[in-house]
Order: structure tokens, then sequence, then C-alpha cells
């Protein structure tokens, strides 16, 4: 399995998720917020908003809370935040790609680094590890929702350029900018359970149990701090060694 959200079920069984549901819902508010204030504050014509709101339902964040958030993006007293990606060679030398919405970059890229520090990691310059990756279009949808065939045509015929079948979900690749379409022609049958841009590894490296668990643990270290948004990396481990963790 390659890496980028596919330790999320790992997490969830340590129950980190729960612990950390009021971080992760300031996170995902302000991707609303800033998602809202880029563009429209209306998910039908803002592509960008609509991947954030269906991240907020998948969350079980409440109506209000969203609402809020959208809101907040027509106030003029609101901090102003930046898009920043910032990337570098995490354990066993896999490449990371931070994605960071921040209102203070010197805070950011100083927690940031002092993190990679920390872990013998070495955080690079621009484009030293995005090389590695391809930015496009992901939909996950749950197996339980829908047949393989019948979700794997419309999909084809709505833009979509790859199709994989992993444990639990179908994931839908296309292009970045055909996301926006092929998701609204998917949620008029299913119910979606991820939207969004994606950085999807191009090659991937394979790591043992250790190595899992310290790249494990240096995502979730990059992913506790309040400005880092998403983490992808393109390391791959075995489903045995998921399965064991799991248990």
């Amino acid at each position: 399995m390659a890496g980028h959200s596919h330790w999320a079920g790992i997490k969830h069984k340590k129950g980190k998720a729960d612990k950390q549901r009021s971080k992760l819902f300031s996170k995902l508010s302000r991707e609303i917020t800033v998602a809202a204030k880029l563009g429209m504050p209306d998910i039908n014509m803002n592509p960008r908003l609509r991947s954030a709101v269906q991240a907020a339902k998948e969350a079980n964040m409440p109506k209000d809370n969203i609402d809020r958030a959208i809101k907040k993006s027509q106030g003029g007293d609101d901090a102003n935040f930046e898009q920043v990606v910032y990337e570098g060679f995490g354990p066993s030398g896999t490449g990371i790609i931070i994605e960071v919405l921040t209102d203070n970059k010197n805070r950011s890229i100083s927690n940031i680094r002092s993190i990679f520090e920390k872990n013998g990691c070495s955080l690079g310059s621009s484009g030293s590890v995005s090389h590695q990756f391809d930015i496009c279009g992901l939909i996950k949808v749950k197996k339980q929702n829908c047949e393989e065939n019948e979700i794997f045509e419309l999909s084809t015929i709505n833009g979509a350029n790859d199709f994989k079948v992993e444990a639990d979900f179908y994931e839908i690749f296309s292009k970045k900018s055909d996301l926006h379409s092929l998701q609204i022609e998917l949620e008029k049958k299913y119910e979606l359970s991820f939207s969004g841009i994606i950085y999807n590894p191009k090659n991937t490296i394979k790591v043992d149990k250790a190595g899992f668990e310290k790249i494990l643990n240096f995502i979730e270290t990059l992913e506790d701090d309040d400005d880092v948004q998403k983490v992808y990396s393109n390391f791959e481990v075995d489903q045995k060694i998921l399965e064991e963790l799991s248990s």
C-alpha cells in the first residue's frame, strides 16, 4: 500500500482520531473558510469548497460548524491564511510533502524544520521531492455502497484515468482539471467518502515494519502541528504489516 491516506485505519485503531477531534475540526474549518474566501461561498460553483465540505461531512463535523466556517469567509476581520507547500526527506529516505495553511510562514517553517531535524530527517528545497509525485484528483467510495463494474464504467465515461480497488474503498483518479465534473456525476448516484486534489507518488519506497512505524510517528508529529493540513509520502508497506498492526 502506497502512502497518502492509507495509514488512516491504523490511526483510528489507536484511538487518536477521537482524541484529536477538536484539532481536526479546526483544520477543516480553516480549509472551508479559505476555500470560500478564494472562490465563491457556494459549493456548486467552487470545487475546492465542495471538497472541503465533503471532508468535513466525512469527519462528522456538525453542519453548524460548516455553515459558520463559510460565513466567516465573508467577514473582513479574519486572519489572512496563505497556502504553502514544503518538501523534504523522511525516514527511510521517503519523500514527504506537507500542505500548510498559515498566517505566519516564519512560524510554520520553523516548526516543520524542527520536526524534521529532531527525527534525523531533512527539509528540502522547492522541487526536491514534488517531481516524484503527480498532482491529481482522487475520489473514494466505500465498496459496500456500489458494484465495481457499475462505478468503474460511470467513472471512466466521466473523466477518470485510473481505478483501484483497495480493502474498503474504490479509488478513482482523474486529472486535476477533471475532478469537479467527475465528482458531480458520481455524487448523483453514490455517497463519496473523499474527493480532493492529492499528491500521488509515481513510484514508491518499500519499508519494513520498523520503518513503517518510524514514518507513521513522523507523519503524525507533522500532522499534530496546527498549521499543517495534509501530509503525503511515497512509502509502501505490505498489507500483512498493516493487518498485524491493526489487530
